[in-house]
């Protein structure tokens, strides 16, 4: 019964993100795409640390890579977007599944540092690598032609590419659901609880945490590969490690306990960094404020603690 709102709620929200182009200035829709892209990352993330509880520092490489990996395919090769993002995926997954390999076996703080000291040498290859990725510059210029799949849309039109990355953003967190709510995923939540349980129970943890990482490694490649043709640039800031502090930032801003939360915590982020930038050259001061005390004051969440709100009024 408490439920039961829920179903009308999210197709009330698809329903006014789909009539956005029509009825926001263009100035929104790049702002709510950034928001569904980002929150597919920071979804990504929650998914080894809000479901498996593994901080990663270096998750950008994910992301970055699957950028990378678009916007190579877009100039050189002019490969349909389905396509490039599917590579992009593919790379995300691959990059993951190797550094997931090293880093699964420590634990907490050890496994945090590892997971950094990745993502900076993933860093350090993209920058420095200038005969395939340009280096500083990045990779720039290329166009979007096509779709794919006999779709035949003008994805340079910042409305009809919202709406392509809403309708792949949707389908990917609905996958993402699905892993989350599946006999993997509760498995995923009980290594969170007690890792030592789990093996006693005959199960591999380490198989498993590798498994959740890489999985989670292909949807940050997925995010990054939407990313390039909406900045039209691939860079290495994208894969830098301050870029993986966004998704923990996020993920712990909208609640790490719940599925959601991670979207609800990009759309704070981004519309907070939006406004303030606008007001103040200090804009780093004060949204370091305001995100402190979020942090300090809503322990649950944004999310979190407005459900539980909620819950306390009935």
């Amino acid at each position: 019964m408490r439920n039961r709102p829920l179903p009308f709620v999210l197709a009330l929200l698809l329903l006014v993100l789909a009539a956005l182009p029509w009825i926001t200035p263009y100035f929104y829709i790049f702002i709510v795409t950034e928001i569904l892209i980002l929150g597919l990352f920071a979804a990504s993330f929650n998914l080894i640390f809000g479901y498996t509880g593994m901080l990663s520092f270096g998750h950008a490489a994910f992301f970055g890579v699957g950028s990378y990996a678009t916007a190579l395919l877009l100039q050189g090769a002019q490969w349909p977007l389905l396509a490039c993002l599917l590579v992009a995926i593919m790379a995300g997954a691959v990059l993951a599944l190797i550094i997931g390999f090293f880093s699964v076996r420590l634990n907490e703080v050890y496994f945090s540092m590892l997971t950094l000291a990745f993502g900076m040498m993933v860093f350090a290859v993209v920058h420095q690598w200038r005969s395939v990725t340009n280096g500083s510059d990045g990779i720039a210029g290329f166009r979007v032609n096509s779709l794919g799949l006999g779709f035949d849309l003008a994805l340079a039109n910042p409305s009809v590419y919202y709406h392509v990355v809403l309708v792949i953003v949707v389908l990917a967190t609905a996958f993402l659901y699905l892993i989350c709510r599946s006999s993997f995923g509760l498995i995923l939540r009980a290594i969170r609880q007690n890792p030592e349980r789990v093996a006693f129970c005959g199960l591999n943890v380490k198989s498993y945490r590798l498994a959740a990482f890489t999985i989670s490694g292909a949807f940050a490649g997925l995010a990054g590969g939407l990313m390039a043709p909406f900045l039209r640039i691939a860079s290495p800031e994208l894969v830098h490690w301050s870029m993986s502090a966004e998704p923990v930032l996020m993920s712990i801003l909208g609640g790490t306990g719940y599925f959601l939360g991670p979207y609800f915590g990009a759309a704070m982020f981004v519309l907070l960094e939006t406004w303030i930038t606008s007001m103040t050259h200090a804009w780093m001061l004060v949204l370091g404020i305001i995100l402190a005390l979020m942090v300090m004051f809503f322990r649950r969440g944004v999310l979190g603690t407005f459900l539980d709100w909620l819950q306390e009024r009935k």
